[in-house]
């Protein structure tokens, strides 16, 4: 059998030491890359990043180009590989399988995407390892329009994380939404979905990620988030986020009390309210003023 090609797209800012992690275990994964394409958005004066792999080629984004959807659009658009890969920089993969897991979602056929799961690292705070658990579960499971009743929003649920398109498909589906602020990857499952193909979740394909946000970061990411199904309410308009929201707190703060962490359970509580007060306003963002706005979001450039 043909072996089908792999091209992996990272778009990057500033990268950390991660991101050489990313690399370096991208390199020795047992289905190598063909390419991977780095888009490095860039400020004036800043220079492009360098790689000795002939396999590694980097792209300039403008900062002021930028584009949650549209950069990741762009990127796709360089390659002619069977399947596109997006990950971030700050997703390393945990073992040398993580492509070759990914890969075996599309063998079933009638498949668009493939993602992988996120363990949380090493020194995450507890919350966040039970929303990483939560989130990505260590079973596998392929979602399809039959499952929307059943899971609602969680059906579109997935991550340009650590996420695989059959690439072919994502060009006949128009490619990601853009301009978007957020969400591209699940307006992306939708579409995938509503066309009558599958979404899989391979819980085999691990990266490690995982972030420690304050309450107001909470805020401004649920602020975006509110924007973003705001913006594209025929996908979001007909299955409620809150409720899986509701879901998702009320059984993390049960985990947390079962588990003595009463501290941490009312800060959680706490930033709950953060995120939930983000969203409304988010989705109410085009009753605001631009100052409140601008003071709002994560992603003050998509608003220039």
């Amino acid at each position: 059998m043909e072996e089908k090609k792999v091209d992996v797209i990272i778009p990057v800012y500033k990268p950390g030491a991660e991101f050489r992690g990313l690399l370096a275990r991208l390199m020795k994964q047992t289905v190598m890359p063909e390419h991977i394409f780095i888009l490095q958005t860039i400020e004036d004066g800043e220079e492009l990043l360098q790689f000795p792999e002939e396999c590694i080629k980097v792209f300039p984004v403008r900062r002021a180009e930028f584009d949650h959807g549209g950069t990741r659009d762009y990127g796709a658009r360089l390659s002619d590989a069977d399947y596109i890969l997006f990950m971030t920089q700050d997703a390393v993969p945990k073992n040398e399988g993580m492509i070759e897991e990914l890969l075996k979602g599309f063998a079933g056929g009638s498949v668009g995407m493939s993602y992988g799961r996120q363990l949380a690292r090493k020194d995450a705070d507890i919350t966040e390892q039970l929303a990483r658990l939560y989130n990505y579960p260590p079973e596998s499971r392929l979602k399809t329009r039959a499952d929307l009743e059943e899971l609602g929003i969680k059906t579109y649920f997935c991550s340009d994380v650590c996420a695989m398109y059959d690439r072919m498909l994502y060009l006949e589906l128009g490619g990601f939404v853009h301009p978007t602020i957020f969400n591209e990857d699940t307006i992306m499952a939708s579409r995938i979905i509503q066309a009558g193909y599958g979404v899989y979740y391979g819980a085999e394909a691990k990266v490690v990620h995982s972030h420690s946000y304050t309450c107001m970061q909470q805020f401004r990411r649920n602020f975006d988030l509110g924007v973003s199904q705001k913006q594209y309410s025929e996908v979001f308009e007909n299955i409620s986020s809150e409720k899986e929201g509701a879901g998702f707190a009320k059984k993390t703060i049960l985990t947390l009390c079962k588990g003595l962490h009463f501290v941490k359970a009312f800060y959680f509580a706490w930033q709950c309210a953060f995120r939930l007060l983000g969203y409304k306003m988010g989705k109410n963002y085009d009753r605001l003023p631009k100052g409140m706005v601008l003071w709002c979001t994560m992603s003050k450039g998509y608003w220039k």
